[in-house]
């Protein structure tokens, strides 16, 4: 019955003009899975899993990695899981633009950064990166729940704000199972169209030029930008040096940015 009721989600999507959202195809699995004894939302899931909308059934059963949309939108999402070098600058960059982002802090950063996380929430949708950043496939379905559980309430106490139901995962490394259990516990698994690989920093042989032609070469309707607001250990934040410039392109190819909170519960294509 579920499997009928996202087809005829699809259905509906697909007469509606729009396109499901093309995610990859799930990695092999590699590690072990217990049971899917994990309930979902309103259904006894327990502290920490998500308790408010669900999202809605086109962003369940796999990674998404493009918004369901024909329209030339984008969406700019930060993941915060190191330190807060960045934060300062990406906020004002998007404050003096008046333009929507969606960040992923992991528990642990929340519990780090609580200041850098209120900052985020005061004016963006949060998503949740898990707690720790493990690998997921190495996870059983239980150790799965605590790590968002965990992370859900971290983000909480942090930020005093309601979390996005949107889960991304760490190294972007999904598996059918995993995706399951996310989607389980309430969450859409929401990675990324195009990763700027920012985070790697100078020592790490990337460029601001670099970081702002992966963005620019993955723009399309309903794209997905991943970006970091830490380093990678130089302290050198090229995503936020390189933000501006991936703003300006955008809009000058006509490209709307948008925050994921629009997809949240739009059962059609969000105007």
């Amino acid at each position: 019955m579920a499997d009928l009721g996202r087809r005829s989600a699809m259905t509906a999507l697909l007469a509606a003009g729009l396109v499901p959202g093309s995610g990859a195809q799930a990695a092999p699995r590699r590690g072990a899975r217990t049971s899917r004894a994990v309930p979902g939302p309103g259904a006894g899931a327990g502290p920490g899993a998500n308790a408010g909308p669900r999202p809605p059934a086109v962003l369940l059963g796999s990674e998404i990695r493009r918004l369901p949309t024909t329209r030339r939108v984008v969406a700019l999402t930060f993941n915060a899981a190191w330190d807060e070098n960045g934060i300062d600058t990406v906020l004002g960059e998007l404050r003096r633009r008046k333009l929507p982002a969606t960040f992923f802090p992991t528990g642990q950063f929340a519990e780090a950064h609580p200041a850098a996380v209120r900052a985020m929430a005061a004016a963006h949708g949060l998503g949740n990166h898990s707690y720790s950043h493990p690998y997921f496939a190495d996870l059983s379905t239980m150790d799965r729940a605590e790590e968002v559980r965990r992370a859900d309430a971290a983000i909480r106490t942090a930020s005093g704000a309601e979390p996005l139901p949107f889960f991304r995962f760490p190294y972007s490394a999904t598996t059918a199972d995993s995706v399951a259990d996310v989607n389980d516990l309430g969450y859409a698994a929401i990675e990324f169209t195009a990763d700027t690989k920012g985070y790697i920093g100078p020592e790490g042989g990337m460029t601001v030029d670099e970081a702002v032609e992966r963005a620019v070469d993955a723009l399309s309707p309903g794209a997905i930008i991943q970006m970091h607001v830490g380093s990678n250990g130089d302290g050198v934040v090229l995503d936020a040096l390189a933000l501006p410039r991936i703003i300006d392109a955008a809009q000058d190819d006509d490209y709307e940015i948008i925050g994921l909170r629009q997809f949240l519960t739009a059962a059609t294509d969000p105007e």
